[in-house]
C-alpha cells in the first residue's frame, strides 16, 4: 500500500509538473532494462488496425439502434486520422503503457509531487511518442475524457513538459521530441476509434449504468469527447509544437 492522492482530471500545473517528473524519472531509471516480458499485449497501439476495425464495425453494425448518432462521430475520426503524420518506430524502450492521470499517485500534502505509478499490467516494450501521447492527452485535458467540453490545455502541457524534462534529462532523441505532439493527436484519435467501435459492438469497454442507459451510450460519449480533444489538439498544433 502506497499512500497518495488519485485524481481523474486536473487543472493544477503543480500536479502536471509532478506527473512529468515522476514519469521522466521512471523512463530514465529503466532505460537500460530489457525483456523478455511474458505478459505483453501486442498491438495495443496499432492505430491503423483500430481504424480498420472501426470501418468494419460500421459495416456490420448498421442496424444498431444508435447507428445514426455513432456514424458521424466515426466519420469525423476517420477524416481527422487522414492528417496524422507517421510516428517513429524506435527506439523501443520500457514503457508503462497506460499513463492516464488516474494511474499516478501524488503526495497528499498538496505539493503536487508524484510518488508512484500503479496499474502495471501494460508494462513492456514501446515507444515514447506513443507512451507520452497517451499521457499528455489525459493529463492536459482538464475536463476529462467523458466531457463534451474536452480540450487540450497548452499551459498544462508546458507544465508537464517541464516536469518530464527534469525527470528524464536528455533521454529523448530529437526524433522522439519532434513526435511528441503528433503522438498526442494520434492516441486521442486511436482511443476515439476504439470507443466508437465499442459503442457499436458493446463487448469490450466497461460502462457506468448509474449514468448511462447502455454501454453504447457511454462509449459514444467517450468517443465524442475524444474527437473534441483531437480537434482541440489540431487547432493548437503550432503552439503545442513550439512548446515541445
Amino acid at each position: 500500500f502506497v499512500p497518495g492522492l488519485t485524481v481523474e482530471q486536473t487543472a493544477d500545473p503543480r500536479l502536471l509538473r509532478g506527473a512529468g517528473e515522476l514519469v521522466g524519472s521512471f523512463h530514465r531509471a529503466t532505460a537500460e532494462l530489457g525483456g523478455p516480458f511474458h505478459a505483453c499485449r501486442p498491438g495495443v497501439h496499432d492505430t491503423a488496425a483500430h481504424l480498420q476495425r472501426l470501418a468494419a464495425a460500421l459495416t456490420a453494425g448498421a442496424a444498431h439502434r444508435l447507428y445514426t448518432a455513432i456514424h458521424p462521430v466515426a466519420e469525423a475520426i476517420r477524416e481527422l486520422a487522414r492528417e496524422l503524420p507517421p510516428l517513429p518506430t524506435g527506439p523501443v524502450r520500457l514503457v508503462h503503457g497506460d499513463l492516464k492521470i488516474s494511474n499516478l499517485l501524488f503526495a497528499p500534502d498538496g505539493s503536487g509531487r508524484g510518488v508512484a505509478l500503479v496499474d502495471l499490467d501494460t508494462l513492456g516494450p514501446g515507444t515514447l511518442p506513443v507512451e507520452l501521447g497517451d499521457a499528455f492527452r489525459s493529463w492536459c485535458n482538464p475536463a476529462g475524457e467523458e466531457s463534451l467540453a474536452a480540450r487540450f490545455d497548452c499551459a498544462l502541457f508546458a507544465a508537464a513538459l517541464q516536469g518530464y524534462a527534469r525527470g528524464a534529462g536528455d533521454l529523448l532523441t530529437a526524433a522522439e521530441v519532434d513526435a511528441l505532439v503528433p503522438g498526442i493527436w494520434t492516441i486521442a484519435l486511436e482511443l476515439a476509434a476504439r470507443f466508437c467501435r465499442d459503442a457499436l459492438e458493446e463487448r469490450y469497454f466497461g460502462w457506468d449504468p448509474a449514468r448511462f442507459p447502455s454501454a453504447a451510450d457511454h462509449n459514444l460519449r467517450r468517443a465524442q469527447s475524444l474527437v473534441r480533444l483531437a480537434r482541440s489538439i489540431r487547432e493548437q498544433l503550432p503552439e503545442a509544437t513550439r512548446l515541445a
